[in-house]
């Protein structure tokens, strides 16, 4: 059913765009016979908005991948750097939820772990909707922040690194089989908001899963066997996804590598002082709006991306098609 109704979704995309190309069309037609360029400008202006619906289709059917339609999970994680890289774990959790919530996806809290001052250590989010795994999925990798920060009393400028894993959440018909015996079990109290059972009780699950050295972490529930489910399910996408990215040709962007939050492993740099430019290190884009990225303006580097990945272009090449 949900094969079927992204089918349908994507038929109906292409008549949507079909009908608004010929009522445009229609338009600049009857706007240049009747001398009325008002209208000829309007429609000129709904073609150029059409383009690049018709660019971002074109780009999401290039998820097409195993897991892109799935639901996904995504972790952010600070990096050194104490509370300046903490503040900055919260900044990127906050600009992936904008981002979510702007296309109209589901977004659930699974974990987060806060900061001794500010900010977080790390947070786990499910992101549910269509193809949520695939465009999150380049989004993968150390993000970097340049500022002058506002914990330091002398104003000095201050760089710091945070990490975003992602992962596809799994359903019932794809079996991961797990020994028991490779999973080591921790319960402890959940921390954050959430009362006085959050602090009284060890809710929150922790799984780990031995060869492979990938754990994760649980607490959204206030049940320790809801926690343990939930963080089974999750257990099971990571390896599953550790599997997806061994088949994959490119495995440059490995989410599963474990590799140093810091200097030499960031995929895009978010300077906001001395000026103001956030930039993608693998496809070029970039950009002055620092305030609507961090909002969660996120899809020109997601389609720069994708497109690299399928065809090889760089961000120049998607700037000239649109």
């Amino acid at each position: 059913m949900q094969e079927r109704t992204s089918l349908e979704d994507s038929l109906s995309g292409i008549g949507k765009v079909e009908q608004q190309l010929e009522d445009d069309i229609g338009m600049i037609e009857l706007g240049e016979a009747e001398g009325d360029t008002g209208v000829v400008t309007e429609a000129e202006a709904a073609l150029k908005a059409l383009k690049k619906e018709v660019a971002r289709r074109e780009l999401e059917a290039l998820l097409s991948g195993e897991a892109d339609g799935f639901d996904s999970y995504l972790e952010v994680h600070a990096g050194a750097g104490g509370t300046e890289s903490q503040d900055w774990a919260q900044m990127l959790l906050r600009m992936y939820t904008r981002w979510a919530e702007t296309h109209d996806f589901k977004v659930e809290i699974v974990e987060e772990s806060e900061g001794e001052e500010a900010g977080i250590k790390s947070a786990t989010i499910q992101v549910s909707g269509h193809n949520a795994y695939g465009w999150l999925k380049t989004e993968a990798g150390v993000h970097r922040l340049v500022r002058i920060s506002p914990y330091d009393s002398n104003a000095r400028r201050h760089t710091s690194f945070s990490s975003v894993a992602v992962f596809p959440v799994i359903d019932d018909s794809i079996k991961i089989d797990i020994k028991e015996s490779d999973v080591r079990v921790d319960t402890m109290r959940s921390g954050g908001a959430g009362g006085q059972h959050v602090n009284k009780t060890e809710s929150a699950v922790r799984l780990t899963h031995i060869p492979s050295g990938v754990a994760v972490v649980c607490q959204a529930g206030r049940s320790q066997h809801k926690n343990k489910a939930q963080a089974w399910d999750m257990l099971r996408a990571r390896l599953y996804q550790i599997e997806l990215k061994k088949r994959e040709e490119k495995a440059a962007a490995d989410q599963a590598a474990k590799t140093d939050i810091g200097w030499g492993h960031q995929i895009r740099s978010y300077v906001l002082q001395p000026y103001q430019m956030v930039k993608d290190l693998r496809t070029g884009v970039q950009t002055s709006d620092t305030s609507g990225v961090l909002n969660g303006e996120l899809d020109d580097f997601m389609a720069a991306t994708l497109a690299q990945r399928a065809f090889g272009t760089t961000g120049a090449d998607i700037e000239d098609v649109d």
